[in-house]
């Protein structure tokens, strides 16, 4: 499983705050889905690397970094600048998976593309890379039922076990989607997975 030298194909990063008290947070959906890959093909994804942990492996014979930024949300770039870097992974090659409020919980979206639409992680990616052009998936973790309830805290504020099983319910169709881009269709799992009317691009 492990890759020998450092010829990439991929980056996928699932983006999310270090630290136990964010562990069940909507923040750290992208963080669920790394643990999700690591039980689903038995890796590790713990080595300290490139402001992260992260793992090297082999994905349906693509040569895979796997990275959990360990920059906090807001600092994210930072992660991804560095492996883009070191690897160089052109940037349609870098794949970040994140949570998304303008979708309902268990929905997932895929774009190839776009603006950071109000996430601080993605806002920040885009900053230290130069560039929107990169792939990503996003995981819906539902609004506030409460319009005053500020965003800012309630992203970090804990899911339901009931939403948690929604999104977890989401991972295995999320890794299929993530097989498919790594083919180079990302078409088709957007065609497959992506709803109609739900959500911003």
């Amino acid at each position: 499983m492990s890759i020998l030298n450092n010829s990439v194909d991929f980056i996928v990063a699932g983006l999310g705050n270090q630290g136990i008290q964010y562990n069940n947070t909507r923040h750290n959906v992208g963080f669920m889905f790394i643990n999700y890959i690591e039980k689903k093909i038995n890796i590790k994804v713990n080595r300290i690397k490139h402001f992260s942990l992260s793992a090297k492996v082999n994905i349906n014979d693509k040569k895979i970094i796997i990275l959990k930024p360990q920059t906090y949300m807001n600092d994210s770039g930072r992660a991804i600048l560095d492996a883009s870097h070191y690897y160089k992974i052109p940037i349609n090659k870098i794949l970040i998976i994140y949570d998304d409020i303008t979708l309902p919980v268990g929905s997932i979206r895929i774009r190839k593309k776009g603006s950071s639409g109000g996430h601080k992680g993605i806002k920040s990616i885009i900053e230290y890379i130069g560039s929107d052009e990169f792939p990503r998936i996003k995981i819906g973790v539902g609004s506030p039922n409460n319009p005053e309830h500020e965003l800012a805290n309630y992203v970090v504020s804990s899911i339901s076990d009931k939403e948690h099983k929604m999104i977890e319910a989401t991972f295995a169709d999320i890794y299929d989607a993530v097989q498919m881009i790594f083919d180079g269709n990302i078409e088709t799992a957007m065609n497959k997975y992506n709803k109609r009317g739900i959500g911003s691009d």
